[in-house]
């Protein structure tokens, strides 16, 4: 899952990155509103969590600017301000969630797990393929009732793929999701972690799951 982090203060936009990276999300960040408005405009995301309290264009207007170009992608506006006026504001504007700051950092990871849950993309925190099942909350991923171990990189792409199950995801969809903006495209990477989640969920007779779609991308299915 990729999230952007649209925030002006470099430590509470550091924080926040690191959190999210050691749960298993790819993470950009953007320190004012113009910045994210133009990683919003080239990149696609799953969550954006955002500041009210931006330079350059702020987070309501951006939020705004998002919603007429019929972006969905779920919006948590991130702020000090916790006045019930500027909670209607920015919900008015277009935002899914609103999380003021100081926060606990876990109920963030809920509240994104949360809007993740929405559709279109599979409606739970426990995802199930045939008898492979991924409980998100936990951070399990068990095959035939057998826990299987998953770095958190295997993890975040093995969650995207099963979010999206039947759905061909193209080379690019599946890097943009799961590795950061800078990630170079033109390496062997995602190839190398299919390898490695193909041996850790398709062991011994076990119906393999994850299927090539030659010339495209991958997709996991039952079929």
């Amino acid at each position: 899952m990729r999230i952007l982090v649209v925030e002006d203060e470099k430590g509470v936009a550091k924080f926040i990155k690191q959190g999210l990276s050691e749960a298993g999300y790819a993470v950009d960040t953007a320190g004012d509103g113009e910045e994210g408005s133009d990683y919003i405009a080239v990149m696609e995301y799953d969550i954006i969590l955002l500041d009210i309290m931006l330079p350059r264009i702020g987070g309501i207007e951006l939020l705004q600017s998002i919603r007429k170009k019929n972006i969905k992608v779920p919006v948590i506006l991130l702020t000090a301000r916790d006045g019930l006026t500027d909670r209607v504001a920015g919900l008015d504007a277009g935002a899914d969630d609103y999380l003021v700051k100081p926060f606990a950092f876990p109920e963030l990871l809920a509240r994104i797990r949360a809007l993740l849950r929405r559709p279109p993309i599979q409606n739970s925190t426990v995802l199930k393929v045939h008898d492979l099942e991924m409980d998100v909350s936990r951070h399990e991923v068990k095959r035939g009732g057998v826990l299987i171990d998953l770095s958190p990189r295997e993890f975040a792409l093995l969650e995207f793929l099963m979010r999206n199950n039947k759905q061909t995801l193209t080379r690019t969809q599946l890097i943009e999701h799961v590795w950061n903006y800078d990630f170079y495209t033109g390496t062997n990477v995602l190839d190398v972690y299919i390898g490695y989640l193909r041996k850790k969920i398709n062991t011994g007779n076990l119906k393999p799951l994850i299927r090539t779609v030659r010339g495209i991308g991958y997709k996991i299915d039952d079929a």
